[in-house]
């Protein structure tokens, strides 16, 4: 329990460490932002398919494909019906591609923290369903990609906020209300798995299907968006790599 405790508040308070970092460069360069981002993005690539989705297939034994696919598109699924109701990052910084109707009447800021929460949600579950595996060296690479990326993306929620005239204090403490967020998923993703084991495969692969939406729909499209292309590309490369090789370390 200890350990899954610590990972909790690590994985959440990734986001503060983020959002402290984005208070010291409160303008941060498109270019510099779009290469940390594919950096997390690779990670948590790398964290999805090594830890998740192929202990997934493992666990599930005979039927092991069959479940593992449905995990995947219905972890898919359900954020594509969550996301609906919020716009992404990129669309409340200047780039929106899409409308969300029903979010017209609320308040930016108010949208901005929902977007970001409900991402962290299906994260903190990962870390949680990692952990409920009982795998501990599968589990911490879990956690050390979502925490990676948390960072950035704690880093990048500053510098709008302010200039939407939030102010430092409050713009700190939803940032790390985003961060409570995840700790909560963690918890909830630890406890089903503790609770009903048999459903860990479907959870390994939900979990997975999360994480590979967020990055498909949500990191990539956004790193790819101010003409920094290829250094992303080679930065998610990197961070893909350098979870491959802790996973090799650690197994």
């Amino acid at each position: 329990m200890t350990p899954v405790l610590l990972t909790a508040i690590g994985v959440g308070g990734a986001t503060v460490i983020g959002a402290v970092i984005g208070f010291c460069f409160k303008k941060i360069s498109h270019r510099f932002s779009d290469i940390v981002l594919s950096f997390a993005a690779g990670i948590m690539l790398s964290a999805a398919i090594l830890g998740l989705i192929l202990p997934s297939l493992e666990y599930g034994g005979r039927y092991g494909i069959l479940i593992t696919v449905v995990g995947i598109f219905s972890g898919a699924v359900c954020l594509n019906l969550i996301d609906k109701l919020v716009p992404h990052l990129h669309r409340l910084i200047g780039s929106d591609t899409e409308t969300h109707g029903n979010n017209k009447s609320l308040n930016k800021v108010l949208l901005f923290v929902t977007a970001i929460a409900i991402h962290n949600l299906p994260e903190g579950i990962a870390a949680g369903v990692g952990f409920g595996s009982g795998d501990t060296s599968q589990a911490i690479l879990i956690a050390g990609g979502i925490a990676l990326q948390n960072i950035p993306e704690g880093m990048v929620i500053i510098s709008p906020m302010l200039a939407s005239g939030v102010s430092a204090k409050k713009t700190f403490l939803i940032a790390a209300l985003t961060g409570l967020v995840e700790v909560v998923g963690t918890f909830i993703g630890f406890f089903a798995v503790k609770v009903a084991s048999v459903i860990l495969p479907f959870a390994l692969a939900f979990a997975g299907g999360t994480m590979l939406y967020v990055i498909s729909d949500e990191m990539i499209p956004e790193t790819h968006a101010h003409g920094s292309e290829r250094g992303a590309t080679y930065a998610l490369l990197v961070g893909f790599c350098l979870m491959m090789l802790m996973d090799v370390l650690l197994g």
